[in-house]
């Protein structure tokens, strides 16, 4: 799928979010590193795509009403069966409908489960004055509660890139503390700045997060990914 054919979808439904689906699938096409997700609007589809992907897999609601997918029963993780993700699918549409009477569920995202690494955040947010800014920081508590961050203007350069990583409090754990591998420094670089490549190309892009990104010793993955458009 192209950004303009994404674009005119979300916009002809009066959506300024992209599903799940369609901001990893743009993405993945911008070289950005990130877990393949697929869209089953079935029980056999979901069935078929974790299959596909490998086990264990993990299921998500996808639907333009519901934006926190575990709050209303939206999310199974660590599925390592046919069976399970068929009942898993049934669940998830069940407590959606549940949860919020009358959402418009498009579907299931589906996505191979991947291992835990060192939980980073990659986003951008649009400033008013200066236009796009990219941020850095780790993810889970580092960001909601020590706002662990660091910022640069878009465009970036690859010293710009490694400065954000440097420059966040949380540095040290990157480097592996209490017999945790080091984090691939050179992998989260080429991500921050193909995000930053990619916002750049598509002004219509206002608000992008990949959190988590795990940091392995080799490689950087995004597993979850939100963006938001303008809604012009």
């Amino acid at each position: 799928m192209s950004f303009e054919s994404v674009l005119a979808q979300a916009r002809a439904e009066g959506r300024t979010l992209l599903t799940e689906v369609e901001a990893k699938s743009l993405l993945e096409e911008a070289g950005v590193p990130v877990a393949t997700t697929t869209l089953a609007r079935t029980r056999e589809e979901a069935q078929e795509q974790a299959e596909r992907l490998g086990y264990p897999v993990v299921l998500k609601v996808v639907s333009p009403d519901i934006a926190h997918k575990s709050d209303v029963g939206g999310v199974k993780l660590n599925l390592a069966s046919r069976e399970a993700v068929g009942q898993a699918f049934d669940e998830i549409l069940a407590s959606a409908a549940r949860a919020v009477p009358g959402a418009r569920i498009t579907g299931v995202a589906v996505q191979h489960m991947a291992p835990q690494g060192t939980e980073v955040i990659v986003g951008m947010t649009t400033d008013p004055q200066f236009g796009p800014v990219m941020m850095f920081g780790l993810g889970g508590i580092m960001v909601e509660v020590l706002k662990d961050v660091s910022f640069r203007l878009v465009p970036l350069e690859e010293k710009d890139a490694r400065e954000m990583i440097d420059e966040i409090k949380g540095r040290p754990v990157l480097s592996g503390v209490r017999g945790q591998p080091p984090a691939d420094i050179d992998a989260l670089t080429r991500t921050i700045l193909k995000v930053s490549e990619f916002v750049e190309q598509h002004p219509e892009v206002k608000e992008l997060d990949l959190n988590p990104v795990f940091a392995y010793p080799v490689g950087a993955l995004a597993v979850d990914a939100r963006i938001i458009i303008d809604g012009a």
